[in-house]
């Protein structure tokens, strides 16, 4: 037996939570002010609800005492009144607005009107008139209703004329006084005022603890959180702190351990190539040299990897197409057989922006040296900010890579062997270093391959 789908509440749950996000604002401190002032909006609504059905209660009870007070002094006039001059005393009686009597043969209820309701008939009190003597009693009482207006008929005790009388009922105004809409939406803005303002002054240590991270991230010598605040926060902060300290002597003992190491290698290599210079087979020394060379590069690039020493250098303004034109020139000279156009630049004459500029400078040189030995060109086209990012491109016109590997580059020592080969003389450090670089820097680097055949390397840099 067949159910339906069971994926198919999962689906729409799902739809509605992309859709709440969509609709909810990105910050805390929006989400938070948005939720307090719907919750504002509600009490009020539910107060102002509260307060206009007082004041229409209060309202029909007003009517009500007046419109019977006045039907009862408007029959008690008539009936003591001679018969003859019962007109002249009705059209000296002043009435109410939204109250009209007259004296007729005929009583001005007419059949097909609706009738009357018991809370409607009730503002002119009938059982007053009903439970007075017998001789001010009316004889008979009819009342219908018509598009919202009351006709009552008094026939007179003497089976006279009758007393017609016709009530517009009044409208009932639950915000009676003009100035409460202003008032109300004065104390509603600055509620909403003080809210917002009380939600980014209490949403403001989420804030600084994002960017004391954001800084570590970039550099691990930043400086610590101010522990003060609430008590939560200031421990917030003190554990931050705590674990910024910690992540700075983990760095600081590993750096001594790889210089160590770094010293600890290159003294037996030393020895290695000295001894090798003393071979007799020209051959074998030639192979051996190239071997401890090899290691050699790899020592140091695997060191200067694992010490990250542009960590260290600080942040300056800096020219970044004058630094793209530089490392390019210098790609160009170790080639001298290139062509010109094999490394060119495309951009803005001056980029000024902030960096260490050594550090970007070996990044860049990376990426450019990855383009030439794989590519055989490195054009490089700087374009200006935009949106707060500045884009960099590194193309060249080699093989490319395959889409499922343009990331796994990225990781150390990752070589794709098709088209990276120990001939170039490489060791699959390249790309994870100018990446650290950039992404030190809040910026990153992807890779793509061009439609028209070659490598892009995309560069991201805050402006």
């Amino acid at each position: 037996m067949s159910s339906g789908p069971p994926d198919a509440p999962r689906q729409v749950r799902a739809r509605a939570r992309a859709l709440l996000r969509r609709i909810l604002p990105r910050t805390l401190a929006a989400r938070t002010a948005l939720f307090l002032l719907l919750a504002l909006m509600a009490v009020q609504a539910a107060g102002l609800t509260i307060h206009a059905l007082d004041r229409v209660d209060l309202q029909r009870a007003a009517t009500e005492r007046e419109m019977s007070a006045r039907v009862f002094g408007l029959w008690r006039a008539m009936v003591l009144a001679v018969p003859e001059r019962r007109g002249l005393v009705l059209s000296e009686i002043e009435l109410p607005t939204g109250l009209d009597a007259s004296l007729d043969d005929q009583p001005a209820v007419r059949v097909g009107m609706l009738p009357a309701p018991p809370p409607v008939l009730r503002m002119i009190r009938p059982e007053i008139l009903l439970g007075g003597p017998p001789r001010l009693r009316p004889r008979e009482i009819q009342a219908g209703m018509r598009f919202g207006t009351l006709y009552v008929s008094f026939r007179m005790p003497d089976g006279g004329q009758w007393l017609n009388v016709i009530l517009h009922m009044p409208p009932l105004r639950p915000w009676h006084s003009e100035t409460f809409l202003i008032a109300f939406l004065l104390m509603t803005a600055a509620a909403a005022l003080l809210i917002v303002w009380a939600t980014r002054r209490l949403t403001r240590p989420v804030r600084d603890l994002a960017r004391a991270a954001n800084a570590l991230g970039r550099d691990v010598n930043a400086p610590p959180m101010p522990e003060e605040g609430p008590f939560e926060v200031a421990t917030a902060a003190h554990a931050f702190n705590t674990m910024a300290e910690r992540i700075r002597r983990f760095v600081g003992d590993r750096t001594q351990m790889l210089a160590a190491i770094g010293h600890d290698l290159r003294t037996p290599i030393t020895r290695l190539k000295l001894r090798a210079e003393f071979m007799e087979d020209d051959e074998q020394r030639a192979k051996m040299l190239a071997d401890l060379e090899e290691m050699e590069a790899m020592v140091n690039a695997t060191l200067a990897f694992a010490r990250d020493d542009a960590a260290a250098e600080p942040s300056v303004p800096l020219d970044l197409a004058a630094l793209c034109r530089t490392v390019l020139d210098e790609a160009a000279d170790a080639r001298p057989h290139a062509d010109a156009e094999d490394f060119a630049y495309a951009g803005p004459e001056r980029l000024t922006v902030r960096g260490r500029p050594i550090a970007l400078k070996r990044a860049l040189a990376n990426l450019v040296a990855n383009a030439a030995n794989y590519g055989g060109t490195a054009r490089v086209v700087l374009s200006p900010p935009q949106g707060g990012q500045i884009h960099l491109r590194v193309e060249d016109d080699g093989p490319g890579i395959p889409e499922e590997s343009q990331e796994a580059v990225f990781q150390p020592f990752r070589r794709l062997e098709a088209s990276r080969n120990r001939e170039t003389g490489g060791v699959g450090l390249g790309l994870p270093i100018a990446r650290n670089i950039l992404r030190a820097h809040g910026g990153d680097v992807t890779l793509r391959n061009r439609p028209e055949g070659g490598l892009c390397a995309e560069v991201t840099l805050p402006a």
